[in-house]
């Protein structure tokens, strides 16, 4: 017998960007330390650009990239290996734990907002394109802040990172909640809501904090409202190019969408 939510009863967090780290510095940082380690520069947009992949998936993107791949082989002489990515995803774990000592900060607000929705008795989930070693640093650092989850699932926990669903389906299981339309998908990035519509579940995508973003808060405050507003809708463009049900500015935003989503549900919607 199929079942109809009526209310939202699981939200999966994505974590740099969107539950901690701000601007998700820590990734990309690590990124561009790993590709000058082999004598190759990458802009902060190339090293951002698959941000929400599974590392290891990340890393083969960048280098698929053309401008990437030229400067690789510019600076190596030949075309890069299956041998390269091992290599460089094993010199890329201690850059990625290194960059989290100074950016594992819960981003402003989502403890009250884990608060209101635990007091609607919604359960919170957490998934991350992060290896376990780096996943465990940050969510111990958020449970001493106060932010627990009900289950927190990373990458190497599944056969497949994102866009696969795998991650979201893994956290349903583990709390026993479904089907995908009692469930939503708040993340920063492309991946984030690529991996929710295939689950199928609603999905969110956050602006201000997010990696498409880019910005520490100090840097997005620093800019003139015109200059914000320009670099949020860039964001928020690439969201809903992506299928995003809804985009928010920040992450207090997001208790009003979940009463969104809850009267579809009455009115018999899903994602």
């Amino acid at each position: 017998m199929s079942y109809s939510p009526s209310s939202v009863q699981l939200v999966v967090f994505d974590w740099a960007g969107t539950t901690i780290d701000f601007g998700s510095r820590a990734p990309a940082a690590a990124f561009k330390q790993v590709f000058a380690g082999q004598g190759v520069t990458v802009t902060d947009q190339e090293a951002r650009k698959p941000m929400g992949l599974h590392k290891r998936d990340h890393l083969i993107t960048m280098l698929q990239m053309p401008g990437v791949a030229e400067r690789w082989k510019d600076a190596k002489g030949c075309p890069w290996t299956e041998q390269d990515i091992d290599t460089m995803y094993h010199e890329f774990m201690p850059y990625q734990m290194q960059a989290l000592e100074q950016h594992r900060d819960l981003i402003p607000n989502v403890l009250q907002v884990a608060t209101e929705l635990r007091s609607r008795n919604i359960k919170l989930g957490g998934t991350t394109g992060y290896f376990q070693a780096a996943l465990d640093v940050v969510y111990a650092a958020a449970t001493k802040a106060g932010f627990y989850l009900d289950s927190n699932v990373g990458a190497d926990d599944v056969p497949q990172g994102r866009p696969a669903p795998w991650m979201i389906y893994e956290v349903m299981r583990r709390v026993g909640i479904y089907p995908p339309a009692a469930v939503v998908k708040i993340g920063d990035t492309v991946a984030d809501i690529a991996a929710g519509r295939n689950a199928p579940c609603w999905t969110v995508g956050v602006c201000n904090s997010s990696s498409i973003t880019g910005l520490s808060l100090e840097e997005l405050n620093a800019l003139s409202d015109v200059e914000r507003d320009n670099v949020l809708n860039v964001t928020k463009q690439a969201f809903e190019a992506a299928g995003s049900h809804y985009t928010i500015t920040s992450i207090d935003e997001f208790p009003s969408v979940i009463d969104q989503i809850n009267q579809r549900l009455v009115n018999g919607e899903s994602p």
